[in-house]
């Protein structure tokens, strides 16, 4: 599953999900919840670049 990068840097890497936010290892990007947001910087989902 790919990564993907928000303008601030921060890197969601579903391997590790966001449990913090109750994202579950395993989650892929496209499958977080609408209302999720970059838990660094609150970037919605629609900023963020997919990673190599």
């Amino acid at each position: 599953m790919a990564k993907y990068e928000c303008p601030c840097g921060y890197v969601y890497d579903p391997k590790e999900g966001d449990p913090a936010n109750g994202v579950e290892a395993g989650t892929a990007f496209k499958d977080l919840p609408d209302d999720w947001v970059c838990p660094k910087c609150g970037a919605e989902k629609e900023f963020f670049e997919k990673t190599d």
